[in-house]
């Protein structure tokens, strides 16, 4: 049998995940025809096939589906033994692959990115937004190599270490300025408008109104929060934001803020990795410069210091 090489693997990796040749090539940036003859010379290496081939989508066989866990934990091991030099170096340099939540991503990542790259210049950051189950999918299977999201996760194969916590308010349209602050049990039953399913903002809005996970009458989604503050300075109803999110989102809408009385929902920040990679001490740094560039973004707002978590 010729030798396989890391290379074969990983295409057959981006291959076996994606299910399709051109997607798979350009998630490894090269071309389709590359990645093809590559995928061919390893099924050549271990005399079987790996993948029936179709006219859109390709399916693994039998023994491509028992290579494709293989070669996923033969690819972590090597990034852990890349990422085991790194520590040992001392100085952190290199790629880093940042998770971040879409509640977060827009308000804090230039502050981040000056923070961090401050900080370790040699580092090169790759981000990826997304929502919080998808990125500790990619985090857990190695494609990550932490995450910016809402705690807590309660995994004990990820390390999460609290950096902030901050406030939801409450937006209203302009006109109900000064009005009482609704308590949770009016709130659920108001046209509420949250972010759609799958974004951890709004199940933790859900639960601040006491309301199911199941979709109430009165409710409306909108895919971000800029598109929420919008509606509701269209009058469609009332939302709830982070805190973060107000300098950036109400400069612009005719809307009133509200803030709750104690104790008020709020959301607690970390950074979270792989309980196993190498790479712990540094992501701390990595966490404590997050955390000083959300601290620096809250006084330069005027939103003073983080609220306590809850």
């Amino acid at each position: 049998m010729n030798n396989v090489t890391l290379r074969q693997l990983r295409y057959f990796d981006a291959l076996a995940r994606l299910g399709h040749f051109g997607r798979a090539a350009e998630h490894c940036a090269v071309s389709q025809p590359a990645l093809s003859v590559q995928i061919r010379e390893l099924e050549a290496a271990l005399g079987m096939t790996l993948v029936e081939r179709g006219a859109r989508r390709v399916r693994l066989t039998a023994f491509g589906e028992a290579l494709a866990g293989r070669a996923e934990a033969i690819l972590r091991a090597v990034d852990d033994l890349e990422d085991l030099a790194r520590a040992a170096r001392g100085r952190f340099s290199g790629r880093l692959r940042m998770g971040i939540i879409p509640t977060i991503a827009p308000y804090l990542l230039p502050a981040i990115l000056r923070e961090v790259m401050a900080d370790h210049p040699g580092l090169e950051l790759q981000l990826r937004e997304s929502l919080t189950s998808r990125l500790i999918e990619e985090l857990a299977e190695g494609r990550l190599d932490c995450a910016i999201l809402a705690l807590p996760i309660s995994d004990p194969a990820f390390t999460e270490v609290e950096l902030f916590a901050e406030e939801f308010v409450l937006v209203r349209p302009a006109a109900e300025a000064g009005r009482p602050v609704p308590d949770p049990e009016r709130l659920s039953r108001m046209r509420l408008l949250l972010l759609e399913e799958g974004h951890c903002f709004r199940d933790q809005a859900l639960a601040f109104c006491n309301l199911s996970p199941e979709r109430p009458r009165e409710l409306l989604d909108g895919s971000t929060l800029s598109t929420l503050v919008q509606m509701v300075g269209a009058g469609l109803g009332v939302t709830l934001i982070p805190e973060m999110a107000l300098p950036v989102e109400t400069r612009s809408a005719a809307v009133s803020v509200a803030r709750f009385p104690a104790p008020a929902p709020a959301r607690r920040i970390g950074i979270i990795w792989r309980a196993s990679t190498p790479l712990a001490e540094p992501l701390r740094d990595i966490g404590a410069a997050v955390r000083r560039a959300a601290l620096a973004e809250r006084a330069a707002a005027g939103l003073g210091r983080p609220a306590p978590a809850t």
